[in-house]
């Protein structure tokens, strides 16, 4: 059943525009600019909060200002990426670098909430200080590695049959 849904997908009309015209490598530039603007203020506040760079920016501030940019480019990300999933929707779900990103970037969505929704909570008592508290660390480190992770998958999508 889901098959059947993944083939209507790829019938779809804008499905074949997409995939069938200079769409295609349209979208996969806005999807690579719309990652490195991403991963650029991710990297940022992973860097501050793990007190390799940044410090003396508090990392209250470098999120208010990081996140839009992050959150703005993550959309387009998104976007950009069900377009041309949609190209070629059956074999990607079979594909394991897909797989493997799509699990990723769930950890990666957990990672975040965690972050923001209980980490930053109590920023205000480490806010300024050059070496955070652990859980604060330990989420910056693991979205790293998360993030890279997406990334290396999403560029081995296009190579493994």
């Amino acid at each position: 059943m889901l098959s059947e849904f993944w083939l209507w997908l790829e019938m779809l009309p804008i499905a074949a525009e997409i995939g069938a015209t200079w769409w295609f490598p349209f979208m996969e530039s806005l999807h690579v600019l719309s990652l490195t603007i991403m991963l650029g203020a991710i990297l940022m506040l992973d860097l501050r909060v793990l007190g390799w760079a940044a410090l003396r920016y508090s990392v209250s501030n470098l999120n208010r200002e990081l996140v839009p940019w992050s959150a703005s480019a993550f959309l387009v990300a998104n976007v950009t990426g069900v377009a041309m999933f949609i190209t070629r929707a059956s074999h990607h779900v079979e594909n394991p670098a897909f797989q493997i990103k799509m699990l990723l970037l769930l950890l990666a969505g957990v990672n975040i909430a965690y972050f923001h929704f209980r980490v930053l909570r109590t920023v205000s008592l480490w806010d300024s200080q050059g070496q955070p508290p652990l859980a604060a660390r330990v989420a910056a480190a693991s979205s790293l590695m998360l993030w890279i992770g997406v990334t290396l998958a999403g560029r081995w999508i296009g190579h493994i049959v």
